[in-house]
């Protein structure tokens, strides 16, 4: 009998998330959340510190298994159900990548070792799990090869191919963080899931992140999932926007029609802080174009806590 779970995916989406919910004992991370993410695109998920997106890619990575929910992945005419794997297994059969809100490179090797790791399952497939690989066999020596190629290509792409042999904690923040982006798509995924690329990035590194990220979308052809608290990075370059806030989605949309949502305004300034505001400033945040949340601006967050 076919699982009812494994329904035919609706066109043009990769993602479909179900009503996902995740309680740690009495306290509701995530509550009831549903939204779906197109294949080709950068989707944003954004809210203030503690709304729980950092749960919601846990889920969805395999780092917690959700209390309810589904998690549907459609690759290649099948659909994955992420909530049923082994996290492992979702980024090499699901082909799901992701980074980390802190940076989690391999210091003391290379730049290009970095990117090499990446490809540990391919090359051990070729290796015929180490046997062709300690002979030398063409068959392995091929897909060496290839794997440099693609390791060169992407370190070409982020303008560190010049530093191919430095150590990778030797490197500046922002060369860090785009090397950690390329290490996840030589992966190949289909689906990359970034967690605060953009934080303690200044303007310059942000532009160029954007492009980037674009250029995965456009060129690559890699959906994008995307937390990001940085609205210059958010507001740009996204393609649609999911609003969370205390675990529960308040909004969804473009961003012209995230920006202008009262929910949204609500959850980020507050009714009284809002009130206290001059006119003009409210008039500006209801008023399509840059405002408080638009492009230019840093989400500001209630708490120090940890982010979710």
């Amino acid at each position: 009998m076919k699982d009812p779970a494994l329904r035919p995916p609706p066109p043009g989406f990769i993602l479909e998330v179900e009503h996902l919910t995740m309680r740690f004992g009495g306290l509701v991370a995530v509550d009831d959340v549903s939204f779906a993410a197109r294949d080709r695109a950068i989707t944003a998920i954004i809210g203030p510190n503690g709304a729980g997106k950092t749960t919601v890619f846990n889920c969805l990575t395999g780092f917690y298994k959700p209390t309810v929910g589904r998690l549907a992945l459609h690759k290649d005419g099948r659909t994955w159900l992420l909530e049923r794997m082994e996290g492992f297994r979702i980024a090499q059969q699901a082909g799901v990548a992701r980074t980390f809100q802190n940076i989690r490179l391999f210091p003391k090797m290379s730049v290009l070792e970095n990117l090499m790791v990446a490809q540990h399952n391919r090359l051990m497939r070729a290796s015929g799990w180490t046997i062709k690989g300690l002979l030398g066999l063409p068959q392995y020596r091929a897909a060496e090869r290839e794997a440099i190629d693609f390791a060169r290509f992407w370190l070409d792409r982020i303008g560190l191919i010049d530093k191919a042999d430095w150590d990778a904690g030797s490197l500046a923040y922002g060369d860090q963080r785009r090397l950690e982006i390329a290490r996840a798509m030589c992966t190949r995924p289909v689906l990359l899931c970034l967690d605060e690329p953009a934080a303690g990035l200044n303007p310059r590194e942000s532009a160029e992140l954007n492009e980037l990220l674009c250029y995965i979308r456009d060129e690559m052809n890699t959906a994008v999932l995307l937390i990001e608290h940085d609205m210059s990075v958010v507001m740009e370059i996204s393609d649609h926007i999911v609003v969370l806030d205390y675990g529960r989605k308040i909004a969804e949309g473009s961003p012209v029609q995230v920006r202008n949502d009262p929910a949204v305004i609500r959850a980020y300034l507050g009714e009284e802080e809002r009130e206290e505001l001059p006119p003009e400033i409210v008039a500006d945040l209801t008023a399509p174009g840059p405002a408080a949340i638009g492009p230019g601006a840093v989400a500001p967050v209630r708490d120090e806590g940890e982010r979710q």
